[in-house]
């Protein structure tokens, strides 16, 4: 279920100003401020790029490492979890700058400008998931560095679906705004509705053969969303091995919350649970349109597990 972990902005947000303090000898491998300057040179934005190092030594960097999607897969929460290791720095907003025309002309300037304060050998990371559906980000992206290291959370496509139904659908229903129901979007002419734009967002393989285009299958690490749901830490250990992170969080980071009925953290004593807008209920559907979406989505998921060498435990 979505609403498992999934509860996410979390309540105490941190501060931006300072960062904090990272572990001493941290073996974490970043983008040097110089290459930086590099990758800005070879961009066709010429903003003038100001270092604006702090007197504690950190700074506004281009992130190392971006999550890009998969919209109501987990990324959220997957931010919030890294964030637990000292060596992360992350921003707190999504950016939106390679897939909003008008964030885009801004300049990378405008980008680093987004950026949270980090230290040199900390690891900074912004996340936006509408980036993975995006047809003209991987190039951009890979315009800005293309040893860019990249995170994406997915689940099982037909969960998505409902997820991303059940997001629009809260959104209307706080503005007082009548919304259709989910059959009204999922069937048309009585057949299923693959015009759908959450049923696209679902085709992992469609926009994944985008990326390929790009970055190598090693540059991109697949997050399984339905098992950090279930049981958080192994997924956040592969994801400190894939970013060449000292282990530090530990399974006693995260703690199951019977009352919200998900997983949140533990860090330094304070406990934490994700915004309680992440993990909303999915409508109740016919089990026969559910079938008929497992039915669709059976030969894209295949086609995606061939392209990713690796399968998931999807309808």
């Amino acid at each position: 279920m979505a609403a498992f972990l999934l509860g996410a902005v979390l309540l105490i947000v941190q501060p931006e100003i300072v960062p904090s303090r990272p572990a001493i000898n941290s073996k974490t491998e970043t983008t040097s401020q110089p290459v930086q300057r590099e990758l800005l040179k070879k961009t066709s934005q010429k903003n003038d790029f100001k270092e604006n190092i702090h007197s504690n030594g950190s700074c506004r960097q281009l992130p190392q490492t971006i999550i890009i999607g998969v919209r109501k897969g987990g990324t959220r929460a997957l931010l919030e979890m890294l964030s637990l290791h000292p060596d992360i720095a992350a921003a707190e907003s999504e950016v939106h700058f390679f897939d909003w025309e008008d964030h885009y002309r801004n300049g990378l300037q405008w980008y680093i400008n987004q950026m949270p304060l980090s230290y040199p050998h900390q690891i900074t990371v912004e996340k936006t998931p509408a980036y993975f559906t995006s047809p003209k980000v991987p190039e951009r992206v890979y315009n800005m560095n293309e040893s860019m290291r990249l995170l994406l959370i997915l689940r099982d496509p037909s969960e998505r679906v409902l997820s991303d139904y059940t997001q629009v659908f809260y959104n209307h229903m706080q503005k007082h705004k009548p919304y259709p129901s989910i059959e009204q979007f999922l069937i048309k002419d009585g057949e299923l509705n693959v015009d759908y734009k959450a049923i696209n967002r679902s085709l992992y393989y469609i926009h994944m053969q985008n990326w390929l285009k790009y970055f190598p299958l090693d540059h991109i690490h697949i997050v399984d969303g339905d098992k950090l749901i279930k049981d958080p830490f192994p997924e956040i250990e592969k994801v400190e091995r894939f970013l060449k992170l000292s282990p530090q969080i530990n399974a006693s980071n995260f703690y199951f919350n019977k009352t919200k009925g998900f997983y949140c953290l533990r860090d330094s004593g304070r406990e934490r649970c994700l915004h309680e807008s992440k993990g909303r209920a999915h409508p109740q559907v016919d089990t026969r349109l559910l079938e008929k979406l497992h039915e669709y989505f059976h030969e894209p998921n295949k086609k995606f597990f061939e392209l990713v060498g690796r399968t998931f435990d999807w309808h």
